[in-house]
């Protein structure tokens, strides 16, 4: 029989690093700048914070005395400068000197994860710990503990009131970023350098501000996907390699939800159910089984992709600007 109340938390848990990486990314391609470099980013965020962390518990002589206030907020503000720097970088690549934006991407991507695997290997050779990992559990308890009331709630608690404060966060962020978008005018001039930047240029708005605040932005909260699977789904443990094709998926996401930040939550935990759905479903010992359900969160994006480009709406459409540089002299 299937367990729903066990299948929702995992899903949600699992959903929670798609929907930061996917919200990020739709704010970055809401200004014209195609940044397939999320995964590196996430990657960098994750790693980032786990230094944080690392340097901060290993200074105290008891860990496990951590200050809650410093023991979240380090590797949060380690997580961000990380991010922003690599925000930062594809800017500078994209926007100044207008080098192609997929390769760049996709060279941050290599870059983020070389750099998580570097420093990640780096700090487990000083732990000197057997098996090859970093273990924060003192930290990883700040980012996991959740509501008082969630145990006492029955199975509405463990559903939707067990999880640590990222996971609400990212909710938060993806409605903010959808009123933002559609309601303020800071949204639409963002809108407009995606759409038709020449014309938004014209209008007196500043494309080169736009371009670089949208795209920091975007991968200061990618980032936060991956210090979220660290410190609160992984228990606070790295090892490298470990993130899998998350940092894809988010990319995939963005299509799936049709640039909209809001429509990112339930798609996300849908994904996140896809993504585990193999756990819960009995295959016995046929592991070409499995396999197939591990394809249905991809599966599911090109269905989506077919039929959005069979109603061919221009709201269903990504900024017409997308993945271009913008050559001011050209206007």
């Amino acid at each position: 029989m299937f367990d729903l109340v066990a299948f929702i938390p995992r899903a949600v848990a699992q959903s929670i690093p798609l929907l930061y990486g996917s919200t990020g990314e739709i704010i970055t391609e809401k200004s014209g700048n195609l940044n397939l470099g999320i995964p590196g980013v996430m990657y960098v965020g994750g790693i980032c914070g786990v230094i944080g962390s690392f340097l901060y518990e290993s200074s105290l002589a008891d860990p496990s005395h951590i200050n809650p206030f410093l023991g979240v907020a380090i590797p949060v503000l380690c997580c961000l400068l990380g991010s922003l720097l690599m925000g930062l970088l594809y800017c500078f690549l994209t926007v100044n000197l207008r080098a192609n934006q997929n390769v760049t991407g996709l060279a941050m991507t290599t870059f983020g994860v070389g750099f998580g695997n570097f420093f990640g290997g780096s700090l487990i050779k000083l732990t000197g710990a057997a098996v090859p990992t970093i273990s924060l559990g003192n930290t990883s308890k700040l980012f996991r503990a959740t509501l008082p009331f969630a145990s006492s709630m029955g199975a509405f608690g463990k559903m939707f009131l067990s999880f640590g404060f990222l996971a609400y966060l990212a909710i938060i962020i993806a409605f903010v970023a959808a009123y933002v978008l559609n309601n303020t005018r800071v949204g639409l001039q963002l809108r407009a350098v995606g759409e038709d930047p020449a014309t938004a240029d014209a209008a007196g708005i500043n494309i080169t501000r736009y371009k670089y605040v949208a795209t920091c932005l975007g991968c200061m909260i990618a980032g936060l996907g991956g210090l979220y699977y660290v410190m609160d789904y992984a228990n606070g443990v790295w090892s490298n390699d470990a993130f899998g094709d998350r940092g894809w998926l988010a990319i995939a996401l963005v299509i799936f939800t049709i640039w909209r930040p809001n429509v990112a939550v339930p798609a996300s935990i849908l994904f996140g159910g896809l993504y585990i759905l193999y756990l819960f479903i009995p295959t016995g010992k046929n592991l070409a089984v499995k396999e197939l359900y591990k394809m249905l969160p991809y599966v599911v994006t090109i269905v989506v992709l077919v039929i959005s480009s069979l109603r061919n709406k221009r709201e269903n459409q990504p900024p017409e600007s997308l993945g271009l540089p913008y050559f001011r002299e050209e206007r």
